[in-house]
């Protein structure tokens, strides 16, 4: 069967690689693609903000299903397009994806169904932050409700810089565009975990967890990025606890989306933080995350295509994911200033050397492009150095000697990835 995925990032390239693995796969078309993704896909030119020019490449290319990648396409409804034409696809509508695509919506629908979250307050003025701030102690956290490719989240060591940072929100200084409502949250203390659950509409099953280092620097220092590396062990939590979270917030989300009229289909990505009052959601995801999928599909054992038609077709229940034991992990190389200005088309070397010969490393490509027959550079998170192996210290260690082998102008990344289930580990 063909096989579209749209996005052109790091988790469309370990989506494009797992299909690729696929005995049901014989071609893989990815809209637009990268630099790397073009070593495995046939890669077709595409505005990832541009409905019509998606949905009309699915019309040409018929595809036996679209694998829908970002948040973007999501949140213009390419699923609900595609669906209303007859093509199988897999993601949620737009309706379902406001879960992640409104702060606002998801908080209210985490109390509406007792799933638990933090306190917090909607504002739309700065007046009403101005108000509110003075329920909350500090830190406290200030969210842009919209979609912010992970930089919308600033925790705040007072009330004035709470203020000055929804200011920034308000008039798009921030982010590049306005936002018209921010959410006031009380910072929660812990260990994170990312809680991924696949869903038919009606049933959740569980795929796996990681954990992500949102922060630039190391040590967890610095501003928040879209993800500088991962890890996903078997022991991130008990079975007991994944059961618990399977049942008390991927279902009721599920449950949930389903009583308001709005079944969700896809992956579910359950930011969670692992509190003494127990597990509270941080955030939603409706899509796998990044570089969270890039760890994950190297444990999955399971084909991807039975989790994309059982999403599709509504017998998730039927399935068994099988996840490989031990420990893989994915470190990013970034671009010199990320997540603030950097500058692309930097040309990278090492990328033939680096995981040469080896099934258990793989080499994703985040932000990358081809030009006069080089990779180069095409975005602040550049590639996902991946491995797998039986525990994680020595996935981490693989995935740094690959790393070793790499190098472009400015290239940063962080040293620490997995430090805290490490640190537990000698504890």
């Amino acid at each position: 069967m063909k096989v579209l995925v749209i996005g052109g990032g790091g988790r469309e390239h370990a989506l494009v690689w797992a299909l690729r693995r696929s005995p049901q796969v014989t071609e893989v078309l990815c809209a637009p693609g990268n630099g790397g993704i073009a070593q495995l896909a046939r890669c077709i030119p595409v505005n990832l903000g541009n409905l019509h020019e998606m949905v009309d490449i699915v019309a040409i290319e018929q595809p036996a299903f679209t694998v829908v990648g970002p948040e973007l396409p999501l949140s213009l409804g390419l699923v609900d397009e595609l669906t209303k034409r007859g093509f199988r696809v897999f993601g949620p509508t737009q309706a379902a994806a406001q879960l992640e695509t409104s702060k606002a919506f998801a908080k209210e629908f985490m109390q509406r169904h007792d799933i638990p979250t933090a306190a917090y307050a909607l504002c739309t003025t700065l007046e009403e932050v101005r108000e509110e701030l003075r329920r909350f102690s500090v830190p406290v956290v200030v969210k842009a409700s919209g979609l912010a490719a992970g930089k919308g989240v600033i925790i705040c060591n007072t009330h004035l810089e709470a203020e000055e940072a929804a200011a920034q929100m308000f008039s798009g200084v921030l982010l590049g565009s306005a936002e018209t409502e921010v959410v006031l949250e009380e910072f929660l203390t812990g260990e994170e975990l990312s809680f991924f659950a696949l869903s038919d509409g009606t049933h959740a099953i569980e795929i796996a967890s990681a954990q992500d280092h949102k922060r630039v620097g190391e040590g967890d220092t610095g501003p928040n990025t879209g993800g500088m590396g991962a890890y996903s062990t078997d022991g991130l939590a008990t079975p007991a606890m994944r059961q618990w979270l399977l049942r008390n917030v991927a279902q009721k989300v599920v449950d949930g989306m389903r009583s308001e009229g709005s079944l969700f289909k896809g992956v579910l990505f359950c930011g969670i933080m692992m509190t003494p009052r127990g597990p509270m959601v941080l955030e939603f995801n409706v899509r796998f995350g990044d570089p969270e999928t890039e760890a994950i599909l190297l444990r999955l054992e399971t084909d991807i295509v039975d989790l994309f038609n059982a999403s599709i077709d509504g017998t998730a229940n039927q399935l068994t994911i099988q996840m490989r034991p031990g420990a893989s992990v994915s470190v990013i190389a970034a671009s010199g200033g990320y997540p603030g200005k950097y500058v692309s088309g930097k040309p990278i070397d090492g990328l033939s050397s680096a995981g040469f010969g080896s099934e258990d490393v793989v080499v994703f490509h985040s932000g990358t492009a081809t030009k006069e027959g080089r990779i180069i550079t095409a975005g602040g998170r550049v590639l996902a150095i991946s491995a797998v192996a039986p525990d994680l210290q020595t996935a981490l260690d693989i995935a740094y000697v690959e790393l070793a082998k790499i190098s472009f102008e400015d290239m940063q990344f962080r040293r620490d990835i997995g430090h805290r289930a490490l640190r537990q580990e000698l504890a």
